[in-house]
């Protein structure tokens, strides 16, 4: 951060060039990555997915430790050691593990609509503990959301597909614990920095996860698995989850997260388009209007709260 704040005005503009540049390659990626689980989940289970999802990630970051740090990584008091498990577990094994099941059960584009709902659940998590106060504009935003939602699912409720409901349900319950996440996390990453609380969460939570995750894991016949199918799960473990949110950590640095955190409302017509062209999936009128009413209100909501507060300002992550 420090290069950002003495670089000079033209090199300043380049830098916020190639941030923006980024930040919209990467919206792609998430948007696609989607479709690429939801691929990879019809071969190796979502259980599947997540043991060798949580065998790789520690390798990641044990790997971005010995980068940043050599062989000196940063030492941790009991008590951060504590939160930092306690953070990894509502992270990786209640978020990550609930987004997993439900990009399963639901669709790509659903599950992309359903997770940006991320910053309604931080307003009003911010809310519960005092941080912040509600204006009109908030209410009147959280409740157009909620009303959005309503007409998204829609089609579900009425045709009788519990099971993609079910999906969406979990992927809500999943956004609610990444917000919890997002705040829990602020005061660490302030103290300790965003790359020791990513990758110690990381090496904290990885264990339980795995162990969660033995049986399914047993359960796939690894030898049959195509190349395909294991560079999508590398697309969707190293590419999308780990090295997305190290590049998208730089360019709110660079640009600013007020800037920068509109972007991520272009995620979920980027993974409607590709599940579209790449699956087949369809989408009634009813669905399209209730996508557009929700992030019309997630959107209202996020933007209207007082005071701005870059905790909440970020969508639900692409895991």
């Amino acid at each position: 951060m420090d290069d950002v704040a003495t670089a000079g005005p033209r090199e300043t503009v380049d830098r916020s060039r190639h941030a923006l540049w980024a930040a919209l390659g990467l919206i792609v990626l998430w948007g696609a990555n989607f479709s690429v689980q939801k691929a990879v989940f019809e071969v190796l289970s979502p259980g599947g997915f997540l043991f060798v999802r949580y065998l790789m990630m520690p390798l990641a970051a044990a790997l971005l430790l010995c980068l940043r740090f050599g062989m000196r990584w940063p030492r941790l008091s009991r008590a951060d050691a504590l939160a930092l498990l306690k953070l990894g577990l509502v992270g990786h094994l209640l978020h990550v593990g609930l987004v997993t099941y439900g990009i399963y059960w639901s669709t790509a584009f659903s599950s992309s609509i359903i997770l940006a709902c991320g910053p309604v659940f931080t307003l009003l998590i911010l809310h519960w503990h005092g941080h912040e106060a509600l204006t009109r504009g908030s209410v009147a935003g959280v409740a157009v959301a909620c009303v959005g939602v309503v007409v998204f699912l829609s089609d579900k409720l009425f045709g009788g597909r519990w099971q993609a409901s079910a999906g969406d349900l979990v992927l809500l319950v999943a956004a609610s614990f990444f917000s919890y996440y997002t705040v829990a996390a602020k005061p660490l990453i302030e103290r300790l920095g965003g790359v020791t609380v990513m990758t110690y969460g990381v090496l904290f939570a990885s264990l339980p996860v795995v162990v969660v995750s033995i049986p399914a894991g047993i359960a796939v016949r690894w030898a049959d698995v195509s190349p395909a199918i294991w560079a999508g799960t590398f697309y969707a473990v190293i590419v999308a989850a780990f090295l997305g949110w190290i590049v998208w950590g730089w360019v709110n640095a660079v640009r600013g997260v007020g800037p920068t955190a509109p972007l991520m409302y272009l995620m979920p017509p980027i993974a409607g388009l590709v599940a579209w062209a790449a699956t087949g999936e369809r989408y009634t009128a009813v669905k399209l209007a209730g996508a557009a009413v929700t992030l019309a209100g997630v959107a209202l909501a996020q933007f209207t709260s007082a005071p701005r507060d870059p905790v909440r300002e970020a969508p639900a992550p692409v895991d």
